[in-house]
């Protein structure tokens, strides 16, 4: 059971503080309700680009990282489809210090020409390295954009373009800023050896002065049911063929996000998992094959993705794929074998939570999806599917009309 007290700023800025005598160290974590999905189609990569550019400089701090580390802490940020969070641990002594770097550049960033170029280039470098010149690197981008047609998960963290982060303008910038970038749009997490009385004092002093701003109103496109398989071939200069073949799934709030979880683990949840046992091992289909899901917060996608080995057909691959999916539609889990997965779900959630950081994150992230307590109780979601249920939404999602298939064809 993780404690945790909760409170609100008038500024409408949501605070919750756990609190842990057993270390010496304090974790401010920040999480901002914004993420690749809330950007204009035509202007993305500012998410992405915002993580870097908070880096860069406030309105009276001119460089972030300096004072951090003269307090002994730590830091770092990362961006997703559908959130932004930033965080920093340091020793408790020293807590202040946090709460003063991450006010200020809430309250407003430098937005000066220079640290637009600098980090607009550290992303266009960022793009070119990992999407545009890596083998395979735009797997995900085909991918994206074959399964998704309407909602905004259709494109990458990183953008749909570079030239959309190229043309950022500082306008661009300072508009997205104060309409995401907001109080009232905004999680403090404080965890660690840190009191909640502490935390109250320190909130109201450093965040509550900064204005509330615009509550965001998200109204996104929602994406269609799919009602036809879909399929696209690609030759590229890698060196082996790969395989990547999607569903979609229900959103995180949802009893079949929960199955999904489960369904992953059982074709794909490492070296005992069926689609190795099978495709890897028995029938050295694949050099590697793997099965995940998101976690994204609304409907996201199920994926099986692998590269094959040298001479295997793709054809071939695609039908030994299926016909494992074709078992798991068919046939009830064995309750043996449900068990375990269940067990590895609960000792992922055990160990996730055994550091102060990952604690901090949890709250945040359970926060965000309107109720802190589930990092509590999530656990009980999991131990109430059934095989039935296993089975049921297997032969729902599954369905050859919910399914996105890409053969990316090596042309050596």
């Amino acid at each position: 059971m993780i404690g945790y007290n909760r409170f609100v700023l008038d500024n409408g800025l949501r605070v919750l503080v756990h609190e842990d005598t057993s270390t010496p160290m304090a974790v401010v974590n920040v999480m901002y309700d914004v993420g690749a999905k809330d950007e204009n189609p035509n202007k993305t990569g500012f998410a992405h680009l915002f993580e870097h550019l908070m880096f860069g400089g406030s309105i009276n701090i001119k460089d972030y990282d300096e004072p951090l580390q003269r307090a002994g802490g730590e830091n770092n940020a990362y961006t997703t489809n559908d959130l932004t969070n930033y965080y920093c641990s340091m020793p408790k002594e020293n807590i202040e210090t946090a709460f003063w770097l991450e006010s200020d550049r809430m309250l407003s960033l430098a937005f000066s020409k220079k640290s637009l170029e600098v980090q607009r280039k550290v992303v266009c470098e960022e793009f070119k390295e990992h999407y545009i010149n890596k083998p395979y690197g735009d797997v995900w981008f085909k991918m994206r954009e074959l399964a998704y047609k309407v909602h905004p998960y259709k494109w990458m963290t990183i953008g749909k373009e570079l030239s959309h982060v190229e043309n950022a303008t500082i306008d661009d910038v300072k508009d997205f800023f104060f309409k995401h970038y907001r109080p009232i749009n905004a999680i403090l997490v404080v965890a660690g050896n840190v009191t909640t009385e502490e935390v109250k004092r320190l909130a109201d002093k450093w965040f509550g002065p900064i204005p509330m701003g615009e509550k965001y109103q998200r109204n996104l496109p929602q994406e269609p049911k799919q009602t036809e398989a879909r399929f696209l071939e690609h030759y590229a200069d890698v060196p082996l063929d790969a395989f990547v073949k999607t569903w979609h799934i229900d959103s995180r709030m949802n009893k079949g996000y929960y199955v999904a979880d489960l369904i992953t683990e059982i074709l794909g949840g490492g070296g005992s998992s069926r689609l190795y046992q099978k495709l890897v091992k028995e029938q050295q289909l694949f050099s590697n094959l793997d099965c995940y899901h998101f976690g994204s917060i609304e409907g996201g996608l199920l994926a099986i993705e692998g590269k094959l080995v040298k001479g295997v057909k793709l054809e071939d691959a695609n039908k030994a794929v299926n016909a494992e999916i074709e078992k798991i539609k068919s046939t009830l889990v064995d309750d043996t074998e449900l068990q375990k997965v269940k067990n590895k779900t609960e000792s992922i959630i055990a160990f996730e939570d055994m550091s102060v950081m990952s604690r901090a994150t949890s709250l945040a992230n359970y926060e965000l999806l309107g109720d802190a307590n589930l990092m509590n109780t999530e656990l009980d979601k999991y131990q109430a599917i059934t095989v039935e249920d296993i089975k049921a939404y297997s032969q729902t999602i599954f369905d050859d009309n919910n399914s996105n298939t890409l053969h990316y064809h090596s042309k050596n």
